[in-house]
């Protein structure tokens, strides 16, 4: 009875493995986080920003990859945003490649409303819609290296400012600023009200960087 037992719980187990290798693995290495902090842009510095990111991306099914977020930093021991995500390829939670490495990203990627997607696979608000979300945290230039604009390194939700991009490409012009993914403009505050004054929600861009 006992060696009946154990072939039985052996099949089971086996069963068990064989359609857990069968579960499709998500293939989302980039997105857009669907919600702030809720601490306006303070995230606890990078590395609470980055555990954030990889509490969203493992809620989404992503388990399998390390995560941080596209974010510089100012002062002694700043850092790159551009130098903190890997280097590609990027696709979102459909698939769609977002970029294929870091001087494409920065060059001539693929985001847009519609590509640059939640976790969960949503689009975010943007400027025509209500509210406007398009304002997204990453404190950097057009090259994604880092300003003095971070909001005290991500650790403030009062006083300060940060530089945020348009995740739509869409702004009050024409311009290379209104339409920057990363670089756009400088918020009013960083507190939660602030951020939204600008049309901002206090999110993030996540990237796989394996």
């Amino acid at each position: 009875m006992t060696t009946r037992l154990l072939l039985a719980a052996s099949l089971v187990l086996a069963t068990v493995a064989a359609c857990s290798s069968m579960q499709p693995k998500s293939p989302m290495s980039f997105f857009v986080s669907s919600t702030g902090s809720g601490k306006g842009a303070d995230f606890g510095g990078l590395e609470g920003a980055d555990r954030f990111c990889q509490s969203l991306a493992d809620a989404g099914g992503a388990t399998n990859r390390r995560w941080h977020a596209y974010l510089s930093t100012s002062g002694a021991g700043g850092e790159n945003a551009r130098d903190r995500i890997g280097s590609g390829p990027w696709q979102n939670v459909k698939g769609d490649v977002i970029a294929t490495s870091v001087d494409d990203l920065h060059t001539a990627n693929k985001l847009t409303k519609q590509t640059a997607l939640t976790e969960k696979g949503t689009v975010i608000n943007g400027r025509g819609d209500t509210p406007n979300r398009h304002d997204i945290l990453t404190g950097s230039t057009p090259d994604g290296r880092a300003t003095e604009q971070t909001c005290s390194n991500w650790t403030s939700s009062g006083d300060g400012a940060a530089i945020v991009g348009h995740h739509d490409r869409t702004g009050l012009d024409e311009s290379a600023p209104a339409k920057s993914w990363n670089a756009s403009h400088a918020t009013k505050g960083c507190g939660d009200e602030a951020l939204k004054g600008t049309g901002g929600a206090g999110l993030l861009y996540c990237f796989a960087i394996n």
